[in-house]
C-alpha cells in the first residue's frame, strides 16, 4: 500500500489539488488554498478552528501552509485519490468521522480542563493538553484512541510542512529525491 501512495504522489501533479473557490473547482496548493479562503467540504467552522490550533501545536507554521485545507480536501476526495496517512494504517473508510471525532474529543477535553474550546486556550494550555493526548492521559477522552489521533495528525502536519522540496531545503538539508518530481511542488 505504501508503494501505491508513493506512486500516486510521484505521478500526481505533486501538490496541486482541486479545491472549491466561489463555487468553482480550482487547482492550487494547500498553501494557496489557505490564503484564498477556499470553501471547506467536510469540516465545520469549530472543527477547522480546532484543527488549525492543533496544527500549530504539532508543527508551528503548518496552518499557514494549508494543513486544514489539505486535510479537508483529502477527506472530500474519492478514496482512491486520498493521500492521508490514515488510509494506510488499517482504519476503515470513511475517514472524516475519525478526524471529526478526535477534534470533538479535543474540544471536550479542553472544555472539561479549562472551560473553553481548544482553539480558545492559551499556548501553554494547548501544549499541555496535546502532550496528554499524545500520551493517552486525557480523562474521559471520547474520540478515537488519543495517541493514535495525535500520530495521524502529526503525520499530516509533517506531510504538508516537509513534503516538498522547499520544506526539506528549509531544514538545511539538501533535497535528494529517490524519485525526482517532474516539477516543483505546487507548480
Amino acid at each position: 500500500m505504501l508503494q501505491n501512495r508513493r506512486r500516486f504522489i510521484r505521478d500526481s501533479s505533486l501538490g496541486v489539488l482541486t479545491f472549491y473557490l466561489a463555487g468553482c473547482e480550482v487547482e492550487m496548493t494547500a498553501e494557496q488554498a489557505h490564503r484564498a479562503g477556499v470553501t471547506r467540504q467536510v469540516f465545520n467552522e469549530a472543527e477547522a478552528e480546532a484543527l488549525g490550533a492543533l496544527a500549530e501545536v504539532l508543527l508551528p507554521g503548518s496552518i499557514d501552509l494549508g494543513l486544514v485545507e489539505y486535510v479537508d480536501q483529502q477527506l472530500g476526495a474519492p478514496l482512491d485519490q486520498q493521500m492521508l496517512m490514515i488510509k494506510y494504517l488499517g482504519v476503515n473508510p470513511p475517514f472524516a468521522p475519525f478526524y471529526q471525532g478526535g477534534l470533538a474529543a479535543l474540544d471536550q477535553a479542553a472544555t472539561a480542563a479549562h472551560g473553553d474550546r481548544f482553539a480558545q486556550l492559551d499556548s501553554a494550555q494547548q501544549t499541555a493538553l496535546v502532550a496528554a493526548v499524545a500520551q493517552g492521559q486525557v480523562e474521559n477522552w471520547s474520540g478515537p484512541p488519543a495517541p493514535f489521533f495525535y500520530f495521524v495528525l502529526r503525520n499530516d502536519a509533517v506531510d504538508v510542512t516537509y513534503g516538498t522540496k522547499a520544506g526539506i531545503e528549509g531544514l538545511g538539508i539538501p533535497y535528494m529525491a529517490h524519485i525526482e518530481p517532474p516539477s516543483p511542488w505546487g507548480q
